[in-house]
C-alpha cells in the first residue's frame, strides 16, 4: 500500500470520527441548558393549549375560558401555543485561523465554536425550529436527521486562514447566527450583515477566541505565523507590540458591537477558558428574544 494511500485512508479515519464525538459533545452541552422540550414556547397561532392569563384589557370576552373562570372571581384567557416553525441558518467559521489554541489544555476556537453552534441547533431543532447553513449547501430542516447532517458539515475545514462569511441564500425575515473569530477582514462581516439586515433578517455574532489573543502575553524574538501559513512576522521585541495589538483588538471588538447594533444583531466575545454552557445560554436567548 503506497504512502499516499495510507495518509488518505488516516485523514479519512480521523474526519469521520469527528462528527460522532462533536455531536455527543453538543448532546451533553445542550442536555445542561435546562430548557426542556419547549424551551421556546409562546402564545399565537396554533391548536395546542399552553396557558391561562387572566382577562387583560383589549382582550374580546369570546376569548375568556369560562369553565376555568368559574373557579373563582377572576376571568381568564386560554391561550393556545406559538407554532410557527421559523427558520435559522449559521455560519461557522471553518478557515484556519480557527484551529488555534494556545495551550493543549484548551480548545481550539475551531472546536467551541462547532460545540456551541451545534448544542444551540439541537435546542432550536427540539424547540420546533428549523436549522441549516447560510448559503444552498444544507438548506433549513427539522428532525434528528438533520442534526446529524449538521455535526457532519459542521467538521469540515478549509485551508484559508481566514474565511468570508456565506450571506448567499439567506432566508428573508429568518434568523441567522454567525461564529468567528473575525479576525479577517471586517469589511466582509459588514457586507454579510448588510445584506441580511436588507432582507429583515435578525441574529448574533459569537466571537471566539484564545485567551492570549486578548492578553498578548508575548516578550523578546517571537515568529507569529498564522496557523494556515499565509503570514508570517518576526519580531525581537513582541512586548514592544503589546500596546498597539491590544489597541487594534478593542477597536475591532468594537467596531463588530456597533455592526451588531445597526443591524439588530447581538454580538458577545467568548475565550475557550471560559464556560461553553454560558456561551449557549447567551446565544439561546439572544435568539429566543430577537423572535419574530
Amino acid at each position: 500500500m503506497s504512502d499516499t494511500v495510507t495518509y488518505l485512508r488516516r485523514d479519512a479515519q480521523i474526519e469521520a470520527s469527528r462528527f460522532p464525538a462533536l455531536l455527543a459533545r453538543a448532546e451533553q452541552l445542550a442536555g445542561t441548558v435546562l430548557l426542556g422540550e419547549h424551551g421556546r414556547r409562546r402564545s399565537g397561532m396554533g391548536d395546542d393549549f399552553w396557558q391561562y392569563r387572566p382577562l387583560r384589557s383589549g382582550d374580546s370576552l369570546r376569548s375568556v375560558d369560562w369553565r376555568r373562570s368559574a373557579r373563582g372571581d377572576e376571568q381568564f384567557v386560554r391561550e393556545r401555543e406559538w407554532q410557527i416553525a421559523q427558520s435559522v441558518q449559521l455560519w461557522v467559521d471553518p478557515g484556519a485561523s480557527m484551529r488555534f489554541s494556545s495551550s493543549k489544555d484548551l480548545p481550539q476556537k475551531g472546536d467551541r465554536a462547532r460545540l456551541i453552534a451545534l448544542a444551540a441547533s439541537i435546542l432550536l431543532i427540539r424547540g420546533g425550529e428549523r436549522v441549516g447553513f447560510t448559503g444552498w449547501s444544507l438548506p433549513p430542516r427539522n428532525g434528528d436527521v438533520q442534526v446529524l447532517r449538521l455535526a457532519e458539515a459542521l467538521s469540515e475545514d478549509t485551508a484559508e486562514d481566514y474565511a468570508l462569511p456565506e450571506h448567499r441564500g439567506i432566508i428573508p425575515h429568518s434568523r441567522a447566527m454567525f461564529v468567528s473569530d473575525f479576525l479577517g477582514d471586517l469589511d466582509t462581516v459588514e457586507l454579510a450583515l448588510t445584506k441580511a439586515a436588507d432582507r429583515g433578517v435578525r441574529g448574533v455574532l459569537l466571537q471566539v477566541l484564545d485567551p492570549t489573543e486578548e492578553s498578548f502575553p508575548f516578550k523578546g524574538r517571537t515568529i507569529f505565523e498564522s496557523v494556515g501559513g499565509s503570514l508570517a512576522h518576526e519580531t525581537l521585541k513582541a512586548g514592544d507590540l503589546r500596546e498597539r495589538y491590544l489597541e487594534r483588538l478593542i477597536e475591532r471588538k468594537a467596531r463588530l458591537d456597533h455592526l451588531s447594533r445597526l443591524t439588530g444583531w447581538q454580538y458577545l466575545c467568548h475565550h475557550t477558558d471560559d464556560s461553553a454552557q454560558n456561551a449557549l445560554l447567551w446565544v439561546w436567548r439572544a435568539m429566543d428574544g430577537g423572535h419574530g
